[in-house]
């Protein structure tokens, strides 16, 4: 038995999983390619992975695409980001994308991170 989400940013995230998932099956080899490049852009290396995730949320917000702002604020939080370092992210990504990034950090950054924080909980 499925349960219900949470909160929206649980319910963005399972939409995400559940596309991702049709998308695998109906190309698996477009998807593994990609997951395999995703992977490996991701890992440790110079960068950390915090840092990448934090770069990745800048990108995110600039783009304007909100389920890759949801996952990869997920991706700050699960890499140890304070919201103060998220916060500071969000600036230096403001002085490039103006009020199209405050307002997305402003609404469903600020609602993602207290959606994720409360399923720790």
């Amino acid at each position: 038995m499925q349960m219900e989400p949470r909160n929206t940013t649980e319910a963005a995230l399972h939409d995400y999983k559940m596309g991702l998932g049709i998308f695998t099956e109906k190309m698996p080899e477009l998807a593994e390619q990609y997951n395999t490049f995703t992977e490996h852009c991701f890992r440790e290396g110079i960068l950390s992975k915090k840092e990448k995730q934090l770069i990745a949320l800048g990108i995110s917000l600039y783009s304007q695409d909100e389920y890759c702002i949801i996952y990869h604020t997920k991706g700050c939080l699960d890499q140890g980001c304070s919201e103060e370092e998220i916060l500071e992210t969000i600036g230096v990504t403001a002085a490039f994308g103006g009020g199209a990034v405050m307002s997305q950090a402003v609404t469903l950054v600020q609602q993602s991170i207290q959606d994720l924080n409360q399923l720790k909980q």
